[in-house]
């Protein structure tokens, strides 16, 4: 998010398309020299500003956009594009732990099923791994209340592995995201995190595609 009282649109410094800063990443110079990414936009310093796609990142780094940027000679190591989808992944999965903490996660097929009926929902979360008859069966769950199941998020980042660890269960494999402010949350940073893989949050016509993690 910008800083008070800064633009809510900035440049990117490769395709020079005018953007909402919600659709860019903000990097800066360390002391050594070496470009880092500002997650939150607060760090201090000049920024350059890259559109929040890994290809569109990977080629600022090849192009030597930022030593433009930043009018000097910058270290912008090849790791770079990695560790931004590290650090996006690892913020995603922060905000899923608030997000159970908070209420606003329901984990389990029977309590996802039930919660689809009834509660105010966001987003249907799968893991990678989950078998596609369950995800289907959810999606017929979810299309019974909502219609078509493309008006739904579907989230599919995440390991069984990486979920369970983060919620402290073992086993994980179906989610459900309500519309709490930690929901909304959690949310936020999985669109952003698959914006950056550039892959959808959103569902094919009998819910089993969503956002899916790239090999």
């Amino acid at each position: 998010m910008p800083r008070k009282n800064e633009p809510t649109e900035r440049t990117c410094a490769v395709t020079r398309e005018v953007l909402p800063v919600k659709d860019l990443l903000r990097f800066v110079m360390a002391p050594d020299k070496t470009v880092v990414i500002d997650l939150k936009s607060t760090l201090p310093g000049r920024g350059v500003w890259v559109t929040a796609k890994k290809s569109v990142l990977q080629e600022a780094i090849k192009r030597r956009a930022f030593s433009r940027g930043f009018k000097e000679q910058v270290n912008a190591e090849d790791g770079l594009a990695d560790h931004t989808d590290e650090l996006l992944e690892q913020a995603a999965l922060g905000a899923l732990s608030m997000s159970r903490k908070a209420g606003d996660l329901i984990v389990g097929f029977s309590k996802v099923e039930a919660a689809l009926k009834k509660e105010r929902v966001l987003a249907l979360v799968h893991v990678i791994e989950a078998s596609e008859d369950g995800v289907r069966k959810l999606a017929a769950v979810a299309a019974s209340r909502f219609g078509k199941v493309d008006r739904l998020s579907v989230i599919r980042l995440f390991t069984s592995d990486q979920m369970s660890t983060h919620l402290g269960r073992a086993n994980v494999i179906h989610a459900v995201l309500l519309a709490g402010e930690a929901g909304r949350n959690f949310s936020k940073h999985a669109q952003r995190l698959a914006q950056y893989r550039e892959i959808p949050v959103e569902a094919d016509d009998d819910g089993t595609k969503g956002a899916v993690a790239q090999d």
